[in-house]
């Protein structure tokens, strides 16, 4: 079947049912008018980058633009973010919201219904725990956690406490996503065997830099947290405290776990790697920065249905490579760039000199050397759906709409990123660090959540003590 006729085939059928079930929002329904009684309101923790405006993306422009809530407060422990951020929300129509320093002032607000957290990810899990506890659903950006046992101590608060609790892997609303994921479900390529995430962003060095005094209205132990005390060093603070290993988990937990989170929804994996490996290194800075996570990585994961997923995070100069994911199957492969596109054998009940196709591969004279996709499908062909439609055009990212929705619903299984599905995925990063730092092949036991037979990999599943005191996760959630 050619490509074209292929193309109309699938608009015709499949893709009619690919739309995402997102709840309208407010505006959409005619409520331009939403009563201020009855708005979710909204305390968001870390306003910088991510948290804030972010080009109009972060968690305060989402919150403001969602007619049914409001940002009701915003928390950093650097002060001089404040008053961007606050104009930022003004600017969206947004009401002044309240100021804190410590987050855990603002949890003690009975008027905060929901806690968005874009802290540094070393943070995440305890004020997700805490919010939980404060009766607070929770917007938790990726990676969820900074050790396996954190997350899984989030996934119990959560389910304890009864909370709404999202994971930030936002490519899971992506319509496009959905559908491919979809297909590859169906067995468009066969039964999976292998996927394959990669990650291309180069990045220059950070150079090194002395450690110097506290900048004023920064609350340097706040900003550090769970993490250990030293000195400030501005290649500690802002976006650069994810190149060190007390403060962060690499570049697998800042960008690939994205592309994990989509392998395995394509593949249909629900649970732990059975076997993991991971090699890399720091190379061309390390002479002249103070960065100490790699900046190449490579880990494979192995599942107990002989599935192999494998991750390639590459933050050195890159030939112009496409970067994205690939599933491969028995019956072709597919990939996700810009657009989705399958590359089906050609080789279905073909003879080459008498020899059927399974014969004429076995001996390397019947080859499948195709470039040409047998399916493209882009975001243009995609049948319109209305309520995503109109959440876009609002500059409303759906992965938030989605979470609003089952706030109001209370219906968890909805959630596109539940708390558990973000764990999964998150933990696959800590296990390809894990094996990173061991140098060798590790053993996993998915349902206790440890290493076999294996201390050292295991020393690596929590931090020391829960982390520095006061900001310890707790023993018990």
């Amino acid at each position: 079947m050619k490509t074209e006729k292929r193309r109309t085939f699938i608009k015709k059928s499949a893709l009619a049912s690919a739309g995402i079930a997102f709840g309208a929002p407010a505006y959409i329904n005619g409520f331009q008018q939403v009563k201020p009684s009855d708005r979710i309101n909204v305390g968001v923790i870390g306003i910088n980058d991510r948290g804030g405006y972010y080009g109009g993306s972060g968690h305060t422009a989402n919150f403001t633009r969602i007619k049914e809530t409001r940002v009701a407060a915003i928390c950093d422990c650097v002060e001089y973010l404040y008053p961007k951020a606050i104009k930022d929300i003004q600017n969206l129509g947004g009401d002044v919201p309240a100021t804190y320093i410590d987050y855990r002032k603002m949890l003690e607000n009975k008027d905060i219904d929901v806690v968005s957290i874009a802290t540094p990810g070393y943070w995440h899990a305890l004020m997700t725990i805490n919010a939980c506890q404060a009766g607070k659903d929770v917007y938790v950006e990726k990676p969820i956690s900074y050790t396996i046992d954190e997350g899984r101590k989030m996934v119990q608060a959560a389910r304890k406490y009864n909370r709404i609790v999202q994971a930030g892997t936002q490519r899971r609303a992506s319509r496009l996503n959905r559908h491919a994921i979809k297909l590859l479900r169906e067995g468009i390529i066969g039964d999976i065997y292998m996927g394959r995430g990669t990650v291309y962003r180069s990045r220059p060095s950070i150079g090194k830099k002395p450690d110097g005094p506290v900048p004023q209205g920064v609350n340097w132990d706040l900003f550090r947290g769970p993490a250990p005390m030293i000195p400030f060093n501005e290649n500690h603070f802002f976006y650069n405290w994810h190149w060190y290993w007390d403060t962060s988990t690499g570049e697998f937990g800042n960008n690939g776990i994205h592309y994990m989170d989509i392998i395995r929804q394509g593949m249909g994996i629900d649970e732990h790697p059975q076997k993991i490996a991971c090699c890399g290194g720091f190379y061309a800075y390390d002479k002249e920065s103070d960065q100490d996570v790699p900046n190449f990585q490579v880990a494979t994961f192995e599942y107990a249905t002989g599935q192999i997923l494998e991750l390639e995070v590459r933050s050195l100069p890159t030939p112009n490579e496409p970067w994205g994911n690939l599933w491969l199957g028995t019956k072709g492969y597919a990939t996700i760039l810009n657009d989705f596109q399958v590359f089906l054998s050609g080789n279905e009940r073909a003879a080459i000199n008498g020899q059927t196709s399974t014969a004429a591969f076995s001996t390397g004279l019947q080859q499948d050397r195709s470039n040409k996709p047998s399916l493209v499908v882009t975001q243009a062909d995609l049948e319109p759906d209305p309520s995503y439609d109109e959440l876009i055009k609002a500059k409303i990212d759906p992965h938030f709409q989605n979470f609003v929705d089952c706030v109001k619903s209370r219906n968890q299984k909805d959630l596109l990123a539940d708390i558990e599905q973000g764990h999964i995925s998150t933990a696959m990063m800590h296990m390809g660090n894990t094996a990173y730092h061991t140098g060798r092949k590790l053993i996993f036991d998915g349902k206790a959540e440890r290493y076999v037979d294996d201390k050292e990999a295991d020393s690596y599943l929590s931090r020391p003590d829960g982390g520095r005191k006061p900001y310890n996760i707790p023993k018990e959630v």
